[in-house]
């Protein structure tokens, strides 16, 4: 985006990551498109970002202790250069949650893959049919669904191997591979390649372990498994899980290996369980920053991922006083036009005054107000970006501001298994995340990855044939967390529960679907 010294007018350039010059490999040398000034960030020619360091400190980098140090640098850029990108966070880490963290990190250090402790506790985990294992303790995440659900879900899957001591293993196949930095130091998360645990057909499910009535106190630990394979995800037929209850957790804690398929995020059912209430309420006091802290622990781009948003970002959005990011997911093309979908968008951005009204005079005015606002979509249509980049082209804002509009990339459809567009998928989220008003769709777990790593309370979008009469287009939530979308049906007892909200402090029903679960905080109670 350029403009002129006077900023009378304004030049959109092509849209799109194939602007930038370099897709691939190491961020580009040199500087960038634009000119440089003193509120640009460039980057050196070892592609590092040059900052005065007053306030680039080892303080600031490593997140208020949040992260370790020790990492090389330069595997990893974006592990110690995020944080400029960001405005200074009012959330910060709690020592309990450091002190937990940095157990936890020992414990993958001695028992994670190509250690003495890893191949033996494996060998005894595969070669035995009881629980009666010596050793380490594991859980293997195992994806399923888009790259949001992943995400989210693998951000869950941690807090639970930290509530339980277990090592965190994840199934990364080549669609996600290349998209994460390693987050743990001097070792790995992935689950070796010759692993027998990449298949789970002959390992017992928890749904037959539950027939088996061995979630009740009538079974001795020495029945249980050595590993258990959990498929922690809804459908159709989602029948009672039983994962929220403490009898249920008891005899888990003694399985050496679970395997754990889920593309939900279940952190809401975690803090029903007693024990773990309590450690996740001294983990993190400001109930609605469990995302917010572990995303920024777990998820650093990798240098090609890392290079796309970088680039993106000092190009198109760094000189703007405002970047709104919008997020565009249509669940129902076939019952939903786009007309009816951009009418939603205008209603809601304008009337919340998160965009400006388009001045209805033909005539042309001159406004002191210099104001520049950079609005990023993220969809998979072309169409929206290019119409609002019409709409602000053709006509002057009421105000004066100048609203510049950018979209990264428009795939038609989303695509499984294919890697490009999962790292597409992943710059977008990670640059709406960079935004300062967030505008997302109900029920997108993409939506979710985005405002849970910028720490921001999104407007949420209503889908439209869900839309009443004289209702409004869009909600702020609640909170930055995501929403767990299919709470529990039942107590532990077996009674229905359809109010989990109402029985637990710092519950609320989730605003885009009413069987979701969400963590608040205290002030969202009131």
């Amino acid at each position: 985006m350029f403009v002129s010294k006077d900023h009378s007018s304004i030049y959109f350039p092509p849209n799109g990551f194939n602007h930038i010059k370099v897709l691939q490999g190491q961020p580009q040398k040199g500087n960038t498109t634009h000119e440089r000034d003193d509120n640009i960030i460039a980057p050196n020619e070892k592609g590092y970002i040059n900052v005065p360091l007053s306030i680039s400190n080892e303080k600031d980098k490593l997140l208020d202790g949040l992260l370790v140090s020790g990492f090389d640098e330069a595997s990893c850029i974006s592990r110690l250069q995020s944080h400029l990108y960001r405005k200074a966070s009012p959330h910060k880490p709690s020592r309990y949650l450091i002190s937990k963290l940095r157990n936890y990190e020992e414990l993958h250090r001695r028992c994670g893959p190509n250690t003495i402790a890893y191949n033996k506790s494996m060998t005894n985990i595969e070669n035995s049919k009881n629980n009666n294992v010596d050793g380490c303790k594991y859980i293997v995440w195992s994806p399923t669904n888009g790259l949001g659900n992943r995400i989210i879900s693998m951000a869950a899957t941690f807090l639970y191997a930290i509530l339980t001591d277990r090592v965190l293993l994840v199934r990364f196949g080549k669609d996600i591979s290349g998209l994460f930095c390693e987050p743990f130091l001097n070792s790995t998360w992935m689950l070796p390649n010759n692993s027998p645990f990449w298949k789970q057909e002959h390992i017992e499910t928890y749904d037959s372990f539950l027939e088996k009535g061995r979630s009740k106190t009538n079974k001795t630990k020495e029945d249980l498994p050595s590993a258990l394979f959990l498929y922690h995800q809804y459908t159709k037929e989602d029948t009672e899980k039983f994962f929220h209850c403490d009898y249920t957790q008891d005899l888990l804690r003694d399985i050496p290996l679970l395997i754990l398929q889920t593309d939900q995020y279940f952190v809401p059912s975690l803090s029903m369980i007693t024990s773990f209430n309590f450690e996740i309420n001294k983990m993190f006091p400001q109930k609605d920053t469990v995302f917010y802290h572990l995303g920024h622990y777990l998820f650093h781009p990798s240098n090609q991922a890392w290079g796309l948003i970088s680039r993106f970002y000092q190009t198109y959005l760094a000189k703007a006083d405002e970047r709104i990011g919008l997020q565009i997911r249509v669940f129902d093309p076939q019952i939903t036009s786009q007309q009816e979908i951009m009418d939603l968008i205008l209603s809601c951005t304008i009337e919340n005054k998160i965009l400006p009204k388009l001045e209805t005079q033909n005539s042309v005015s001159y406004s002191e107000n210099h104001t520049l606002k950079a609005v990023l979509v993220a969809s998979l249509y072309p169409d929206y970006g290019e119409s609002l980049r019409a709409m602000y082209l053709n006509k002057a804002s009421v105000n004066g501001e100048l609203i510049g509009v950018f979209q990264p990339s428009h795939e038609q459809q989303q695509k499984f298994h294919d890697n490009m567009h999962d790292m597409k998928a992943w710059t977008e989220m990670y640059l709406l995340s960079l935004s300062d008003v967030l505008v997302t769709s109900s029920f997108s777990t993409f939506g979710y990855v985005a405002q849970g790593l910028g720490g921001l309370k999104p407007w949420l979008l209503v889908r439209p044939h869900m839309r009443k009469p004289n209702s409004t287009s869009c909600e702020q939530d609640l909170s930055s967390e995501p929403c767990f979308h299919f709470g529990p049906k039942h107590e532990c007892n077996g009674k229905p529960q359809n109010h989990f909200a109402s029985s637990f402090p710092h519950f609320l029903e989730c605003k885009d679907i009413n069987r979701g679960l969400k963590l608040v905080s205290d002030s969202a109670l009131l």
